[in-house]
Order: structure tokens, then C-alpha cells, then sequence
């Protein structure tokens, strides 16, 4: 889990770029009774993206409602946001020759080894009317399964399948809180329960029972399309004991850190780092770096490094050491199954006195083509007076429109307006946190003063020159990440 959230999956462009990953396996039964283990997978079609740690910071900052507006805006712009449905399905026999125990909730098994396939697809294409009536209330929980699906003897899921009941009924006021009509069914239930506290039903008869000889025509379960449990044979004594793989804490987070590109294990290193030094009691920080030497020692060395962490390393004492014979899994590095392309991201133009609004209409009209928008952000939210006398309208007044706010940047200025912005400390700031977090950078030719001044070094990121076209296919190649080493250390 450390290893997981401190990677770039723990820093999401958007909610419409999270893959959604279910830790629990469940049961397929069919109508013969026959079983087939489940793991569900929620993939997002745009493909997963990830902002830098210092970006994600400044983000919180800068608009605390950013992955909010951003899931509603699109939404609103009819980009909707999509997550195709996958699931991984094996056999009682896959399970028993699988090297970990697949009940085991923190454990993942390699796609590699059990392709994901898709079956379906999920749309938000609505946003709602009452946010407190139709998203504060909703009450999810394991235990909502329709027939078809049934539990396994995971014992995590197990636990939650009896805790959500309770924790429901203490969030939403009472057991009645299925009748709310968010979470109330389509179809209407008949299971005899009655009256209680906040009853939203008028309820007639006063049978509460089934069968009952007081009305014979009560429903009831239906013994054969209701909901069974799959009979799942057992043998042996019962124990309340877990598989011996369950104390195998190390061997997947050192299969996930092998499993990253360079740029990705460098952040989750990075990220470690971060965390680590606002622990202001030393012992601590060793005893972590202690854990991590049990993932694999350079991760350990590299973080200490990071510390300033001197003398030997003591690893923490555990039960089972990590195996260093899995193989990694490809599936579970964000870049290597990066989607190219430049939909529904946003590009940020800085504008200035003097901007040509020719290039900013090209601009607009060459990323409309390519599925993203262009967010205009100038001196005054008023706008500024192009090269042609007319105002170019804004989006965002500059220092209230960051560029991390921003997939890509594009900086549309004259020399003048690129002199006056240079004096800005606002506008550097905006330029060098885009170029510093390894986005990449369009520019006219007139905009070179700001970039110097703002520390911007010419590197395969960075396109120069009045051709949108060819700033827009850099752009769709994502991030320039062999630009990190020379703008943060990497430890």
C-alpha cells in the first residue's frame, strides 16, 4: 500500500484519469451453481495520468476544488468521463497453484499472468441536481451484490461486509436509510421490515412476516431465481488463522518498485523522502527506512540519502523476506501504458499587450481538433489588447490561473509584452513551475525574454516558434521527463 500511494497513482491528473483497482476477490456463480473467482477492475479510457508531487501541492493550494471542477467542467463540455469495466476470473485451481493467497487483500495478481478482460463500460455523462441529496447520502457498501455475485472467505472483505451495515446506519440516521432514493431500488423490495426510526413508507397490513395464514398472499423469498450462496465444499477443522503468504508484507512492494520506469521509481523515492522529513522524531524515520531495506536495500540507501540517515541500516525484523524472483508487471507502470494524445486536457496561453490573436484562434481551432481546450490567462481578468487593437478576453488573471492548474502551456507574447511580464514575479513564477514540473512548453518567438528570465532551458520540451501544429504533437507526447535531473535532485 506505501509503495502504491507514494507512487505517481498517488497523485491523479483527474478522477477521470484513476484506475479504479478492487482489492477483494469475489464469486461469478452461474445459474448451474458453478463458481468462478472475480477480481473487478475499473480502467479509465483517457488512460492514467499523474501530476509531479510539488505540482499536486501547489494544486491544493491554488484551487482546493480542482479534481471536482475538473470532473464537472467536462462533464458540462460534453467530454465525458469514461471507465471501461474489466475483471480478472480463475479457477479453484489457478487459486491453489497461485503464489500468493488470493484472499489475500494485499496482494494483486500480475496481468501479465491473468489478462484483465473488458466487459462493459461506465459513463458519468450527468451531474447532479443536489449534491447533498445525491452524493453526501449515498451509501455504497461491499455487501450490495445483485445475483450472479457472491463473497469469497476474504477475510478483510468479510469484515466490511459486516462494519459498512453499521457504519451506514450511523452516518445516514437509522436502518431505514436504503429508502433515501438515492439508494433506494429502481424496482420495489418487499422484505417484510417495518416502522423504525425515519420510516419513509407508508406500510399497510399488519403482517411482518411471511408466511403468515393472517394473509395469504404476503410476498416472500423466491426459492428459485432469489439470492443464493454459492456451496462452496469445505474439509478440515476451522481455525481463525490466514494463510502463511499473508505475512509476506515485501515481496509485491519490491515487484511494484521493479515494475516503474526510471522517472516513476524515482518519485516514489522522492515521495518517501518528502513524508519522512516532516517526522521530527529520528527513531522513526531510521525504523522506516528500516522497513523499506526489507522491500530491497538500494530503496532503503536512497531514501536514507535522502534523510541525511547516517551508519549501517538495520533492517526491521520479519517473518518471510521478500522474494526477489517475481517478475515485474509492465501493467503496473502508469508511462509505459501512457495514452499519446491531448483529449480533454487543458492548454494554458499566457497572453500579454501585443499578443497576435490570430496565433491564439489557431491555437484554439488546432487543439479543438485534438480533443483539448485552451484556457486564455492574462495580466487582468478583463483581458489585454491584442497586436490588432481589439481585447483578447481571459479565462484567468495570472496570478490566479497558475500553470499547475494546466496539462501544457502555451506562451503567445511579443517582445514588449514579454519585457513587461519579465518584471512580473507572478508571470516567471508561472513559467518556471511549468517548466519545472516537466510540462511541456510552447512559445512565440517575441516570448524569449520571459523564458530566459524565468529559467527556462531549450530541451526537446520546450518549442520555439510561431507553428502551433508542431507545438500541439510535443505535446501530445506527455511530459518531458528527461528534463527532471536538471531541475530537482533526485536522491
Amino acid at each position: 500500500m506505501l509503495m502504491w500511494v507514494m507512487s505517481d497513482r498517488g497523485l491523479p491528473r483527474s478522477f477521470r484519469t484513476m484506475q479504479g483497482f478492487g482489492v477483494h476477490t469475489f464469486r461469478l456463480v452461474n445459474e448451474e451453481g458453478e463458481s468462478t473467482y472475480v477480481k473487478f477492475h475499473w480502467r479509465p479510457t483517457v488512460g492514467m495520468q499523474s501530476v509531479i508531487w510539488d505540482e499536486a501541492l501547489k494544486i491544493s493550494g491554488a484551487d482546493p476544488d480542482f479534481h471536482r471542477r475538473d470532473l464537472w467542467n467536462s462533464i458540462q463540455e460534453g467530454n465525458f468521463a469514461e471507465w471501461e469495466l474489466g475483471v480478472q476470473l480463475f479457477d479453484e485451481q489457478f487459486a491453489e497453484s497461485f503464489e500468493f493467497d488470493v484472499l489475500d487483500a494485499t496482494k494483486l495478481i500480475p496481468e501479465e499472468i491473468l489478462p484483465v478482460k473488458i466487459v462493459g463500460k461506465m459513463v458519468l455523462n450527468e451531474t447532479v441536481e443536489n449534491l447533498f441529496a445525491e452524493t453526501e447520502q449515498v451509501a455504497f457498501f461491499t455487501r450490495n451484490v445483485v445475483p450472479g455475485i457472491d463473497f469469497t472467505n476474504d477475510p478483510l472483505l468479510q469484515g466490511r461486509n459486516l462494519s459498512y451495515t453499521d457504519t451506514q446506519m450511523s452516518r445516514l440516521g437509522g436502518a431505514n436509510y436504503a429508502q433515501i432514493p438515492v439508494n433506494a431500488p429502481r424496482c420495489p423490495v418487499m422484505n417484510m421490515q417495518r416502522d423504525g426510526h425515519m420510516q419513509m413508507r407508508p406500510q399497510k397490513g399488519r403482517v411482518n412476516y411471511s408466511p403468515s395464514s393472517l394473509e395469504s398472499d404476503t410476498p416472500r423469498q423466491d426459492p428459485t431465481n432469489g439470492f443464493h450462496s454459492f456451496a462452496a465444499p469445505e474439509q478440515g477443522d476451522k481455525l481463525r488463522i490466514k494463510s502463511a503468504s499473508f505475512a509476506d508484507h515485501f515481496s509485491q512492494a519490491r515487484m511494484f518498485f521493479e515494475s516503474q520506469t526510471e522517472p516513476e521509481q524515482n518519485h516514489i523515492i522522492s515521495a518517501f523522502v518528502f513524508e519522512l522529513s516532516k517526522v521530527q522524531t529520528a527513531a522513526v524515520r531510521e525504523r522506516m527506512v528500516g522497513q523499506l531495506a526489507n522491500v530491497d536495500e538500494s530503496i532503503a540507501r536512497r531514501v536514507a540519502n535522502g534523510l541525511g540517515v547516517q551508519g549501517e541500516i538495520k533492517n526491521v525484523p520479519t517473518a518471510v523476506k521478500a522474494r526477489t524472483d517475481l517478475k515485474p508487471s509492465p501493467a503496473l507502470s502508469i508511462l509505459k501504458n501512457a495514452k499519446p494524445g491531448l483529449k480533454t486536457k487543458v492548454i494554458g496561453c499566457l497572453v500579454g499587450e501585443g499578443t497576435d490573436a490570430a496565433t491564439i484562434a489557431e491555437l484554439k481551432t488546432a487543439a479543438k481538433k485534438m480533443g483539448a481546450s485552451v484556457k486564455i490567462v492574462a495580466p487582468k481578468i478583463g483581458g489585454v489588447k491584442g497586436a490588432d487593437g481589439k481585447m483578447i478576453e481571459a479565462d484567468f488573471q495570472l496570478a490566479g490561473g497558475p500553470s499547475v492548474l494546466f496539462d501544457t502551456v502555451y506562451v503567445a507574447l511579443s517582445e514588449k509584452g514579454a519585457e513587461a511580464l519579465a518584471t512580473e514575479s507572478s508571470a516567471v513564477g508561472w513559467l518556471h513551475d511549468a517548466f519545472s514540473h516537466l510540462k511541456v512548453i510552447g512559445a512565440t518567438d517575441g516570448a524569449e525574454s520571459l523564458l530566459t528570465t524565468s529559467g527556462v532551458a531549450p530541451d526537446a520540451g520546450v518549442v520555439v516558434g510561431d507553428d502551433v501544429s508542431e507545438y500541439l504533437n510535443v505535446a501530445a507526447k506527455g511530459r518531458e521527463f528527461d528534463r527532471e535531473p536538471n531541475v530537482r535532485t533526485i536522491y
